[in-house]
């Protein structure tokens, strides 16, 4: 069957981009199709649930603009659908001096974007989140909380009802673009589309490849690992609580942060994964591990950052070490009070010269996109990056 539009991945990214073309073109004979039995089984299942306000980004990047408007947009979204969500706020706190110029640098930033957010001192932080241990903090009001798993089925349900197909257990093997049309090749037998769109996740490097496209990148998985606190003592933390992250690297550091379920969850740190679905220490895919460790640009970047990586692995084995880290914001948290709770994965593009990319990532061919980075706030800025997707659709056959 011909179709007009296909998206590979079925995680938030490319629901909401399915979601977005039937609703700008209803008439659209659209297929979605996913390699696992579910939707969202990877980096959408596994988030933190946060609905992002922005102000880590640069100012004029797609993070910035797409956190702002997806977020509203999402918020929209589950007022309409009757999906429960918290626009609770969060504190960015500084727990020292030497933390204050990159807090203050970050405010500024947050201005620049165009978010409302304040300087509070210590005792106004206590106001909000009486256990957590600081001297300043950044007050961002517009954050919150919300399943993205359950989004994702809202946009598939809605995708399915404006006459969209969803084939799961369907993986791509090969691409070949023609000058009129595309074959996508799965183990399901091969489609054939006007228009393809990847939105692969930790597999969109491969795919974008398949496809006849350089992305001049690889996806290298970084594994999350998680605690939660006991039942117990969930009543340490109010709402979300993250420090000062460091502008060098990537990601935001240990964080405190309640789910929408009312649980509370603490992490992650940030490890290289040996498989790119390795959820568990002990998950190994040679193929994967050595794609890795045989690219120049990775061993750039570990090099760089050498002391940052020691540190995460060393959070990683040790309970106590993470703990450390954790009660530089909260002193109250005890050793028992942390349990295992599930990991993620995150997909980290890094280009041929050794780069973290630190923004979203789309390319175009003639009759493809490929979505090849867009890791954190790849959730809350989904509507928006489906909707920038749909607006790429008529130049396609003009690059």
């Amino acid at each position: 069957m011909r179709y007009d539009y296909i998206i590979a991945g079925g995680g938030i990214v490319g629901l909401s981009t399915g979601y977005a073309l039937l609703s700008k073109y209803p008439k659209a004979n659209l297929l979605l199709i996913e390699k696992e039995e579910t939707i969202a089984a990877h980096q959408t299942g596994r988030n933190s649930g946060v609905i992002h306000s922005g102000i880590y980004y640069r100012p004029g990047s797609l993070k910035a603009r797409f956190a702002k408007e997806g977020g509203k947009k999402l918020i929209e979204y589950c007022d309409q659908h009757s999906i429960n969500y918290d626009i609770c706020g969060k504190l960015i706190v500084a727990t020292d001096e030497s933390e204050l110029t990159e807090l203050d640098k970050l405010y500024q930033r947050g201005l620049e974007n165009g978010l409302n957010i304040e300087i509070i001192n210590k005792e106004e932080m206590k106001e909000i989140e009486p256990n957590v241990n600081g001297i300043s903090a950044i007050k961002v009001p517009m954050a919150g909380i919300v399943n993205y798993k359950q989004v994702s089925e809202s946009f598939a349900k809605n995708i399915l009802e404006k006459g969209g197909e969803l084939k799961v257990n369907t993986k791509v093997v090969d691409i070949k673009e023609k000058d009129e049309e595309i074959e996508v090749m799965t183990n399901q037998g091969t489609f054939t589309t006007k228009y393809f769109i990847n939105c692969g996740g930790l597999f969109s490097d491969r795919i974008t490849i398949m496809a006849g496209v350089d992305p001049k990148m690889k996806i290298v998985p970084f594994r999350g690992e998680y605690y939660k606190l006991k039942e117990s003592k969930s009543h340490l933390v109010n709402n979300l609580i993250y420090p000062v992250p460091d502008p060098q690297f990537p990601f935001l550091g240990v964080h405190l942060t309640r789910m929408i379920n009312g649980e509370i969850h603490v992490g992650p740190n940030a490890v290289l994964a040996f498989k790119r679905e390795g959820y568990k220490k002990t998950d190994l895919d040679l193929n994967d591990l050595m794609e890795v460790l045989s690219y120049p640009a990775f061993w750039k970047i570990a090099k760089q950052h050498l002391r940052y990586g020691i540190g995460e692995m060393h959070r990683s084995v040790s309970k106590k070490k993470f703990l450390e880290s954790l009660r530089k914001l909260v002193p109250a948290v005890q050793l028992d009070d942390l349990v295992k709770t599930e990991s993620g994965v995150r997909a980290q593009a890094l280009t041929i010269d050794g780069q973290l990319v630190d923004d979203f990532l789309i390319l175009k061919s003639k009759r493809s996109i490929h979505v090849c980075n867009a890791p954190s706030p790849a959730a809350t800025a989904s509507m928006a990056i489906g909707e920038e997707i749909v607006s790429y659709i008529d130049s396609l056959v003009l690059v």
